[in-house]
């Protein structure tokens, strides 16, 4: 697929291949490595606006940013207008530039609570909410579904209200609230809801491989892509995409992971989410099952590190 920048009011994305928000993964220290290897645009863990407005500490935790971070983004979850707005354009979001607002998320308790895909029933209470956290001032992206349930598709149309509504870009998972994670995108969804609107279209969504984005793409018609689960089991995939050279191993890119991690964090998150992602990057190598259980039983970073380079450092 064909690299490009993209524009998104006055920044410049250098790259048109983007990295999904993940709660449990997408935290700073990954967000480096995503841009490092050729990411265009990162995005915070899910920030619920509640849990904002109400100090919760462990919400704030997930702003964590440096002035490394080139391009902050943050991805803002909430049903209530008014808490969108004021959360929007609080002190706490100051340091970044792009509010993403999910209108995706299918997890049965935020569909419940009126908030994530479940947005996309109510276009008026939708709408609302883009407004008012484009009257922050800021660049303000939509990640969406292509509808809520297989026979009920309308991704185009919902395309429209956002972008009618002030939004700056959209990304469409290929797949309906019904679907959750598993099935083939829907590809032709992604295509009307990118001829519907003149703001970019970037396709999520089933992809596994660069071949995976290619295929998005030329089907499509979008934009660019956001890499998702993949991103984490193939960081490379970043590199193989838009040509940028690294010649680290998943190792180095570990040990570096892990001591970008020390220098923000405390030990025992570092320690739960380099086990995280060290998962996720050992799925398909051969013969490192064996030490899963080792991994997920270390108890200290040196123990930690041991083990990570018996699993990645022997290939």
């Amino acid at each position: 697929m064909e690299i490009v920048k993209i524009r998104l009011g006055n920044l410049l994305l250098p790259s048109n291949i983007l990295m999904a928000p993940l709660a449990g993964y997408t935290c700073y220290p990954f967000r480096m490595l995503a841009y490092e290897l050729g990411a265009g645009l990162c995005f915070t863990e899910m920030v619920s606006a509640n849990g904002l407005k109400y100090q919760d500490r462990a919400t704030k935790r997930l702003l964590f940013t440096t002035e490394d971070e080139k391009i902050k983004a943050v991805q803002l979850l909430g049903g209530n207008p008014a808490v969108m707005e004021q959360m929007a354009g609080s002190g706490l979001l100051d340091d970044f530039d792009i509010i993403d607002i999910n209108m995706g998320c299918p997890v049965p308790n935020v569909f419940k609570s009126g908030e994530g895909s479940a947005l996309m029933l109510d276009m008026k209470r939708a709408s609302a909410i883009i407004r008012g956290c484009k009257r922050s001032g800021k660049v303000v992206t939509i990640k969406c579904r292509t509808g809520i349930r297989e026979d009920e598709m309308f991704a185009a149309e919902f395309a429209r209200m956002c972008e009618a509504s002030g939004a700056d870009m959209i990304t469409i998972h290929g797949r309906s609230r019904s679907m959750m994670y598993d099935g083939e995108p829907c590809y032709r969804e992604i295509e009307q809801a990118k001829a519907a609107v003149n703001i970019p279209v970037i396709a999520n969504g089933g992809i596994f491989s660069a071949e995976d984005a290619g295929r998005m793409v030329s089907r499509t018609g979008a934009d660019g892509v956001m890499i998702a689960r993949y991103g984490l089991e193939n960081p490379f995939i970043f590199s193989e995409l838009t040509g940028i050279p690294c010649k680290k191993t998943a190792f180095q890119l570990l040990t570096e992971q892990m001591e970008l991690t020390r220098r923000y964090y405390d030990e025992t998150f570092t320690l739960i989410y380099i086990k995280k992602l060290a998962a996720y990057m050992m799925k398909k190598r051969r013969g490192t099952k064996r030490y899963k259980q080792r991994l997920y039983q270390s108890g200290s970073l040196q123990e930690l590190q041991k083990v990570t380079e018996l699993i990645f450092g022997e290939i």
